[in-house]
């Protein structure tokens, strides 16, 4: 009985294969173009066909022409997933093994195959090369973003078992608004409306989660409700915050060059960000070392700032950022004593089994008796769409209602 997945791609296929026969007419048609110094025009395509001595009609043509200037400047055959604005993440695990996830969590794609493994590998090398990135042998892997926003990650053999892996994450040309998320079901209608009263009163918050959970995607839809006449700087590892926002600068960390010179770490454009007169201080993805930066500029009058954290609930967050920190060469009791004073809330979101991603938890933190930090729960927002007070529901009334963004009509339930 069949299990639903593509079947993992071996060697190359055999040479009568439709796949084999159009692999080998465009390495053809490709090997002409480029003794000719051409570029892949209609005409130049026909032109190159009726070379291979067979006569084409001109849907072929057409077709052949778009699978060229896919092969030769995009993501080849995943040009068409890539398209899909459905879709979130691409993934290829071999020749025949391509998934997608569209929102509701990985599913094969098994209409979507490349001639052989070494189809893969080099699709994978051009695209690292369109991003200024190295993948070979002595380089097996590239973390990188593509021109267009994708951000690509590409592992070779032998460190990838079998086959190059290739990860593809797909960046929106326009940041998705907080009722769209409530349409989505990302958010509740109580749950936006205590969001809205974060941003409008100016508190620092990170948003957690985990890997894939829509961190990036909550975070740009709130930078959408700060004020118009507000500078937001942005510092990303790799720009992918795109929030609808009138006045955004963004600052992109850069890896060092082939000589290991040239890099350019959060840290640094921390630092610069705060000489440019940031009304809120963002930092897409908070890491490493740049969390000292950040809780410093949020202990000096930044209000505002926000970021995101990788970290499995609200009541991890502190020992993340303890670990993080400690990377930095900062103990726990310096950590805490910046902590309290620099960040005000966190924003918790799962991903479920379905691959629906929600907001799950709001939470503050709060200052025990010892100094230490840690985070009290004041929402808790179940599948079912209820939202739950938890013990700093009040607390986190009171600092939104200069905001004006809760709604005293909420009907809401005790934390147990």
């Amino acid at each position: 009985m069949s299990s639903g997945r593509p079947v993992s791609g071996g060697g190359a296929r055999a040479a009568d294969s439709p796949y084999a026969r159009t692999a080998g007419l465009l390495d053809a048609v490709r090997l002409r173009l480029a003794e000719a110094g051409a570029e892949p025009t209609t005409s130049r395509v026909a032109e190159a066909l009726r070379a291979q001595g067979r006569p084409y009609g001109d849907a072929e043509v057409l077709e052949l022409v778009r699978q060229l200037r896919s092969d030769m400047v995009g993501a080849g055959p995943l040009d068409r997933l890539l398209g899909d604005p459905r879709v979130t993440d691409v993934l290829v695990n071999g020749p025949d093994e391509v998934w997608v996830d569209r929102g509701a969590g990985l599913e094969p794609v098994p209409g979507i195959r490349f001639a052989d493994r070494q189809a893969v590998r080099r699709l994978a090398q051009r695209l690292a090369t369109a991003a200024g990135r190295r993948l070979d042998d002595a380089r097996p892997w590239a973390d990188a973003r593509l021109p267009g926003g994708t951000r690509f990650h590409a592992v070779l053999p032998p460190v990838a078992v079998g086959c190059t892996h290739i990860s593809l994450r797909t960046s929106r040309s326009r940041a998705f608004t907080l009722p769209e998320l409530v349409g989505a079901g990302t958010v509740t209608e109580q749950g936006a409306a205590l969001l809205r009263g974060m941003v409008q009163a100016r508190l620092s918050y990170l948003v957690s989660g985990s890997t894939g959970s829509g961190k990036t995607t909550l975070l740009a839809a709130l930078l959408g409700l700060v004020g118009p006449a507000e500078r937001l700087v942005v510092v990303e590892d790799s720009a992918e915050l795109r929030p609808d926002h009138p006045h955004v600068v963004r600052l992109e960390a850069r890896l060092p060059n082939q000589e290991g010179a040239g890099a350019v770490d959060l840290r640094d454009l921390v630092r610069q960000a705060l000489r440019m007169r940031p009304d809120r201080l963002v930092v897409g993805e908070v890491r490493g070392v740049e969390i000292l930066e950040l809780l410093a500029a949020l202990n000096t009058g930044h209000e505002g700032g926000s970021g995101t954290l990788h970290a499995n609930s609200v009541a991890d967050v502190p020992a993340r950022l303890e670990a993080l920190a400690a990377g930095a060469g900062l103990d726990r009791a310096g950590l805490h004593s910046r902590l309290g004073a620099a960040l005000d809330a966190v924003v918790h979101l799962v991903r479920g089994p379905d691959g629906r991603r929600r907001v799950a938890e709001i939470g503050l933190f709060t200052r025990g008796p010892e100094g230490l930090v840690g985070t009290e729960t004041a929402a808790v927002f179940g599948p079912d769409g209820r939202m739950r007070e938890g013990p700093a529901w009040a607390r986190l009334a009171r600092m939104c209602a200069g905001g004006g963004g809760i709604n005293s009509g909420i009907d809401g339930g005790t934390v147990s």
